[in-house]
């Protein structure tokens, strides 16, 4: 995305009463975003429907966390997630997400639904560190994909030293 804001290394919050709620497609195109989406993303309804839900996508997340996220909801898991995203003014929104997939009562896939709280800041401030070190891993690879290799791995290994899966490792911070 061309237009896709630069980061301003200011933080903005919500409340921790409000819940952040969208649906996407099983394209991840979004379906539907509430209020509280809409005014912490900063862009208007009419943007975001139908934009993939990656406009919020912040640089400064590890793509081995989404690779972790979509692979886990490719296989119609749930998932908990620490995640930083980026709002139209280019501020940074940290949130605690929980996505699960959207099915018929057949089982057919109809997209995904996401409702994201605000997370306590000590839990922040340990993910932010793992994170970073992700995007350390990811960045100084000689490409982009042998770049998501290595950080998944590194995630994945940070996980078995402490005897957790990512769900267990995000709802025990």
């Amino acid at each position: 995305m061309t237009d896709r804001p630069r980061p301003t290394g200011r933080e903005v919050t919500f409340g921790e009463d409000e819940i952040i709620v969208s649906k996407t497609d099983p394209q991840g195109r979004i379906t539907y975003c509430n209020d509280v989406f809409i005014r912490i993303a900063g862009y208007p309804e009419s943007r975001l429907i139908g934009a993939p839900h990656s406009i919020i996508r912040h640089p400064d997340m590890p793509r081995a966390v989404f690779k972790l996220l979509w692979d886990r909801l490719q296989a119609e898991q749930e998932v908990f997630a620490y995640v930083l995203n980026l709002s139209s003014a280019g501020d940074g929104y940290w949130v605690l997400a929980h996505v699960t997939p959207a099915t018929t009562e057949t089982g057919t896939l109809t997209g995904y639904h996401s409702n994201r709280r605000k997370p306590r800041a000590d839990a922040v401030d340990r993910v932010r560190g793992l994170y970073r070190d992700l995007l350390g891993i990811e960045g100084s690879a000689p490409n982009r994909k042998d770049g998501l290799i290595a950080s998944s791995e590194a995630l994945s290994a940070q996980l078995d030293r402490i005897g957790v899966d990512y769900d267990q490792f995000v709802l025990a911070l």
